[in-house]
C-alpha cells in the first residue's frame, strides 16, 4: 500500500511540475509582445523632413514593419499612441569617455576599481535617459559595463569600446606625476593597473598594447597622436607618436578587421596620422585648411565637438583651462573647414570628470544649429554617426542598422514632443520632451 501511494505521489508531482512549466511557458509566450507607435511623424535619420502620419511596429529588437495604413497584429501587442508626436533614432555620441566622466582624476587613480565601475553604470543609466542609445567609448576599461548592459543588468548605452588610451611617455593620458619618473621595466603605473590609458614608447610596445585591447574586445583603437587639455604634461602643439609607432598600431588594427581614432589637434600630427592610415581624427579644432582639404580628399572622417563653453570641468587646473581656451577659440573654424570640404563629420561631446557638464550631452547637440541646419545636426547625430560605427567591421559589437528608423534597422527610438527638425532645443531637456526611450526594442522610459 505504501509503494502504490508512493506510485500516486510521484504522478501527481510530475503533472504538477509539467503544469508549472507549462503555465510559465505560456506567460512568457504572451509577454514577448509587439509594440505598435500609431499615429507618429517619423524623422527617419536621413531625410530633413517627417512623414506623414505613421505607424511602426517593432517587434523583438528589430523594426518589423513602418506603414502610413494601419497595422494589424495579431497576439499580444502594445501600443503606444503617439497623437501626431515625432518618432527619430535614438541619438550616438562619438566621443564618449563612459568610465572617465564622473570621477575627478584624483578620484580616478586613488578610488578602487569598484567604485570607479558603480559611478560609471550610474552615468551609463543616465546617458541613456537623455537619449543616447548608443555612444562610442573613446578611452577606459568599459568592457565589463559593456557586459553588463548587454545582459541587461543595469540599463545604458550601446557601448563601442576602445579600452584604454594608448599613449606615450608624458603624452596625453598618461597621468604620471614627475615622481613616478624615472619608469622602471616592467611596472605599470596605476592608470595603467585600471586600464585607463597604456604607455608605448615603441612600434612594438604599440602592436603588444593594441593588441591586448583587441583581445579584450575593442571595437576600434584610440592613439593620442598630440598634446591634450586634460594633460598636465603636453601642450596642444605637441605630436607625440612617429609615424613608425602609428603604423604599427593601424597594421595591428587592420589584421584584426577594425580601424585607429587619433586624438590630435594640430595639423603636423593630423597628417602624420593620415601618412599612417588612421582612418578617424578625433578633434582636429588647430588645423589649417591643407589639412582640411587632405583628409577630404583621402575621404577621412572627422569627430570633432562643439566645444563653446569656457567654463571648465572642477577637476581642470589653471593651466588645462588655458588650453581649453585654444580649442574653445579653435571651434568655429574646424566647422568651417568640415562644412567647406565636406569632409565626413560625426558629433560627440568628449565630456571628463564632470557629472554637472555631462548633463549638458543635449545641449551640446542643440548648439550645432551654430554651424548647422537642425536637420543637418541630428542627421549627424543619428544616421552619420551610425555610418562612422559601421568602420568596426567585423569587430561592430552590434551588427545591424543603427540611426535610421526603417525597416529591419535595430529599434533604438525616441518619441519626442513637438518637431526637433524645427526646434532641435527640444533635445536639450530630454526630461520634458522625450516621451518615450526605446533601446534594442526594449522601452526604458514611458511618461505618457
Amino acid at each position: 500500500m505504501k509503494l502504490v501511494n508512493k506510485y500516486i505521489f510521484l504522478i501527481l508531482l510530475n503533472w504538477l511540475t509539467l503544469t508549472i512549466l507549462h503555465t510559465a511557458n505560456a506567460e512568457n509566450t504572451l509577454n514577448e509582445t509587439a509594440i505598435l507607435f500609431q499615429n507618429v511623424r517619423i524623422f527617419d535619420g536621413k531625410n530633413a523632413t517627417l512623414s506623414s502620419p505613421s505607424n511602426v511596429l517593432v517587434r523583438g529588437k528589430t523594426i518589423e514593419r513602418i506603414s502610413a495604413s494601419p497595422i494589424r497584429v495579431e497576439g499580444n501587442v502594445r501600443i503606444i499612441k503617439g497623437d501626431n508626436r515625432t518618432l527619430m533614432p535614438g541619438l550616438s555620441d562619438m566621443h564618449w569617455h563612459t568610465m572617465l566622466v564622473r570621477p575627478t582624476p584624483a578620484q580616478l587613480l586613488d578610488s578602487g576599481v569598484g567604485y570607479i565601475n558603480l559611478l560609471a553604470g550610474a552615468e551609463a543609466t543616465a546617458t541613456l535617459m537623455r537619449g543616447f542609445t548608443t555612444v562610442r567609448d573613446m578611452g577606459g576599461a568599459s568592457f565589463g559595463l559593456k557586459r553588463a548592459i548587454d545582459e541587461e543588468i543595469l540599463p545604458g548605452p550601446r557601448i563601442y569600446p576602445s579600452g584604454a588610451i594608448i599613449t606615450i611617455t608624458g603624452g596625453h593620458g598618461d597621468f604620471r606625476q614627475i615622481s613616478d619618473l624615472p619608469r622602471t621595466s616592467g611596472t605599470l603605473s596605476r592608470i595603467e593597473q585600471i586600464g585607463g590609458s597604456m604607455i608605448a614608447d615603441s612600434p612594438d610596445e604599440v602592436r603588444l598594447r593594441v593588441r591586448e585591447q583587441l583581445m579584450q574586445g575593442a571595437s576600434q583603437i584610440k592613439l593620442t597622436a598630440g598634446g591634450g587639455v586634460a594633460s598636465p604634461f603636453t601642450p596642444l602643439d605637441v605630436s607625440t607618436f612617429t609615424e613608425a609607432e602609428l603604423r604599427a598600431a593601424v597594421e595591428a588594427a587592420e589584421n584584426w578587421g577594425t580601424y585607429v581614432s587619433t586624438h590630435t589637434y594640430t595639423s603636423a600630427s593630423i597628417q602624420r596620422s593620415i601618412a599612417a592610415g588612421v582612418k578617424v581624427i578625433e578633434h582636429g579644432h588647430l588645423m589649417d585648411e591643407d589639412t582640411a582639404k587632405l583628409m577630404a580628399d583621402k575621404g577621412i572622417w572627422l569627430s570633432t565637438q562643439p566645444f563653446l563653453d569656457l567654463t571648465p570641468a572642477e577637476a581642470l587646473g589653471a593651466q588645462e583651462q588655458e588650453k581649453m581656451g585654444q580649442v574653445v577659440a579653435g571651434t568655429d573654424r574646424v566647422y568651417e573647414l568640415a562644412k567647406k570640404y565636406k569632409i565626413k563629420t560625426a558629433f560627440g561631446t568628449d565630456i571628463l570628470f564632470s557629472e554637472r557638464l555631462a548633463k549638458q550631452q543635449g545641449s551640446m547637440l542643440a548648439a550645432m544649429k551654430r554651424w548647422y541646419t537642425p536637420a543637418e545636426a541630428l542627421i549627424m547625430a543619428t544616421s552619420t554617426n551610425g555610418e562612422l560605427l559601421q568602420l568596426s567591421g567585423p569587430r561592430n559589437p552590434y551588427p545591424g542598422k543603427l540611426g535610421v528608423v526603417e525597416e529591419g534597422a535595430l529599434a533604438d527610438l525616441l518619441l519626442v514632443d513637438g518637431n526637433p527638425l524645427e526646434n532641435i532645443d527640444l533635445v536639450a531637456d530630454p526630461e520634458k520632451n522625450f516621451r518615450v526611450i526605446m533601446k534594442d526594442g526594449k522601452i526604458y522610459k514611458n511618461s505618457l
